[in-house]
């Protein structure tokens, strides 16, 4: 999920689309806080 949102948030930036660069922000956040917050006491990676 944190790749995709680089990779949206990069061809935003590069292509002038504010939408995708909005979209790339988002799921970048959402990513690391799944990736950081522990769940039910024990740490789960989502990819």
């Amino acid at each position: 999920m944190v790749i995709l949102g680089i990779v949206l948030l990069v061809i935003g930036l590069l292509a002038s689309i504010p939408v995708l660069t909005t979209i790339g922000a988002i799921l970048i956040v959402v990513g690391l806080i799944l990736n950081l917050v522990p769940i039910n006491g024990t740490r789960r990676l989502y990819y």
